[in-house]
């Protein structure tokens, strides 16, 4: 029990600076590169920080355990926003830029009804229908990519860290999110089960929570750090991610069967990008009170897992 303990600190501590060196990295990075950061944050932050997700679900793939795939995913997105997004929100303001509210949100719930209606339609995601994800997340990177080269770069910026160290920070800041993530986890389910928890209840909460963390680490030290295109992007990317890269190679390995009661999850997943919209065409930014609001909409989902289950 003292050991877990210790190991669950160590892993936060790894998550808070693997983040800090991550973000700090990655905004170099944009800077050096003149690349703006909701790019760095779609790309380089969203897709590292969701390295857990990737890595459970296409090991799942390999070893035949499609089921639990699209839980994952579809888990993970809804986390991304109601909780990540909600906590980041009731820390500091989180401003959107207008190609984020305008295209890039609205992408993503157009990708998760796809996702429902294959499911729905077919009761699978077949290899067809992972190629389909695939090709929609190679459209996704030409779009970054036109939108790197409309912007104008900044000759005038400060280049705060050199070549090898950007390169450093972004790698060394990612293994120890990964590293971190891993170790908090499994020292949490230990805990858990210590002191009665039942394993039911683990998966539902500590599992899902725990590999979202290096989302919900790094969106946090990003807007700390007056970063609020990476936090954004971060999310948005993720979830991008999510659905079209990790659902599109775990496709193509097996097809993955699409139970229905996943469809419950989908439209929850579909409302959060909904509310989330709604929130920030006001204002272009995410405040204070919708971010509460988000938090409460996911203790409340996930009290409903519980009970249900």
């Amino acid at each position: 029990m003292l050991i877990d303990l210790l190991l669950l600190v160590i892993g936060f501590v790894l998550l808070i600076k693997g983040a800090d060196y991550f973000v700090d990295g990655a905004s170099s990075l944009a800077t050096r590169m003149c690349i703006p950061p909701i790019i760095i944050g779609l790309t380089v932050v969203a897709m590292g920080t969701s390295a857990p997700e990737a890595a459970v679900s296409i090991s799942s793939a390999m070893h035949g355990s499609n089921a639990i795939v699209i839980g994952n995913v579809i888990g993970s997105n809804i986390a991304n926003i109601f909780l990540i997004l909600g906590v980041t929100a009731m820390i500091t303001t989180l401003t959107v830029q207008k190609n984020t509210v305008r295209y890039e949100i609205p992408f993503v719930g157009l990708i998760t009804l796809l996702l429902c209606w294959m499911g729905m339609s077919y009761g699978v995601i077949s290899r067809a229908g992972a190629g389909l994800l695939l090709g929609l997340f190679a459209a996704f990177l030409v779009y970054l990519y036109i939108i790197s080269r409309e912007t104008e770069c900044d000759i005038d910026a400060p280049k705060s860290l050199g070549k090898i160290k950007i390169a450093l920070y972004i790698i060394l800041g990612l293994v120890a999110l990964v590293w971190g993530s891993n170790i908090t986890v499994e020292s949490a389910v230990s805990i858990a089960r210590y002191i009665g928890v039942s394993e039911r209840v683990i998966g539902l909460t500590i599992i899902a929570i725990g590999t979202s963390l290096p989302e919900l680490v790094t969106s946090v030290i990003a807007a700390r750090k007056g970063q609020s295109d990476i936090a954004i992007g971060n999310i948005v990317g993720s979830n991008i991610f999510n659905i079209l890269f990790v659902l599109g190679i775990a496709g193509l390995i097996l097809p993955i069967p699409f139970n229905p009661a996943f469809l419950f999850d989908g439209v929850i997943a579909i409302l959060a990008v909904a509310l989330l919209l709604m929130f920030i065409c006001r204002g272009k930014c995410l405040t204070r009170v919708p971010g509460v609001l988000f938090v409460i909409i996911y203790i409340a989902y996930l009290a409903w897992l519980i009970i249900d289950k």
